[in-house]
């Protein structure tokens, strides 16, 4: 078997090359002599029980102009790749769902994270296997069980089931508007509620956590007047260390997401809690986290995949 690794991602002309896992992947994968193949979910085909991508083969560059450069479009099968990496964003939708199916045709091929289980291990559900290390949560599309919710917090934040990259986040410290609260129950179906921390205005911890070992974290302080940390939304990336507490709650998190087959994700903790955000779709935060410690832990993640059996 060739040594060529497969992306399946976003549009190459999206990538931000200063806050991109992704792209810090590719770069360590290529020196250690893999080829990459880029795609998109359309360019997925199941023809004569095979699964062949219309792809690019790509070369990457560590510079911020002409990053990258084409080489071919290819018409590829997917069982001679050595690797696929499923790394495009959210939304989780019907289109995110099909890609695993597709990829769960392959026969030799490792994929990281596993299809199936990327398709079981729901970002938020998952979470509440961890309630006793959460802020009071429920999910729900009821209404008026909100409100009572609200009326025993006072102050709530409300995220959708399949929400990503902080977007979306309500936050009710005053009477909850109840029409405005329909027309978004309407929108996202099942919602989860939680009680608001103080906290939160000091930012959260982004652990990494790659095949069952928790591998650092960095905090990320949201921009003034906001409550939302994620880098996409304005937030800023410091170095940062986690607890005693924040450490357990990590491991814990990291052995069960081992047992499911997740091999990389990124947690969130917001003053000693879990807050209800497990990311195994496309994980963030690495770039960052070198550029604080000159740590790459792209080096350690492809060392753990060739590892695997």
């Amino acid at each position: 078997m060739k040594k060529i690794i497969a992306i399946q991602s976003n549009k190459l002309n999206e990538i931000n090359i200063e806050t991109d896992t992704t792209f810090l992947l590719a770069l360590e994968a290529q020196k250690k002599g893999y080829q990459i193949i880029w795609y998109e979910t359309k360019d997925l085909n199941l023809i004569n029980s095979k699964i062949y991508i219309n792809g690019i083969k790509v070369r990457f560059f560590d510079r911020k102009k002409n990053f990258y450069k084409i080489l071919s479009f290819v018409k590829f099968n997917l069982d001679e790749a050595k690797f696929v990496l499923i790394r495009q964003n959210p939304p989780f939708n019907m289109d995110y769902i099909n890609s695993t199916h597709f990829l769960n045709n392959l026969k030799s091929t490792r994929i990281i994270n596993d299809p199936t289980a990327v398709r079981n291990v729901s970002e938020k559900f998952f979470s509440t296997r961890f309630l006793k290390y959460m802020p009071e949560t429920i999910i729900t599309k009821n209404i008026k069980q909100i409100i009572s919710f609200k009326k025993k917090h006072k102050k709530i934040v409300i995220k959708p089931i399949h929400g990503y990259a902080g977007k979306n986040i309500l936050f009710f410290e005053k009477k909850v508007k109840v029409d405005y609260l329909k027309k978004y129950i309407k929108k996202f179906d099942h919602v989860m509620v939680q009680r608001y921390l103080e906290k939160v205005k000091d930012g959260d911890k982004r652990v990494f956590i790659i095949n069952g070992k928790v591998k650092g974290a960095i905090r990320r302080l949201p921009k003034k007047g906001s409550i939302l940390s994620n880098i996409s939304q304005g937030g800023v990336a410091i170095k940062t260390k986690l607890n005693l507490r924040e450490l357990k709650i990590s491991k814990l998190v990291a052995k069960s997401l081992k047992k499911e087959n997740i091999f990389f994700a990124g947690i969130d903790l917001v003053g000693g809690y879990l807050i209800g955000d497990i990311n195994v779709t496309s994980p963030t935060g690495l770039p960052q986290y070198r550029n604080l410690t000159n740590i790459n832990l792209a080096q350690f993640f492809w060392k753990e995949v060739e590892k695997l059996k």
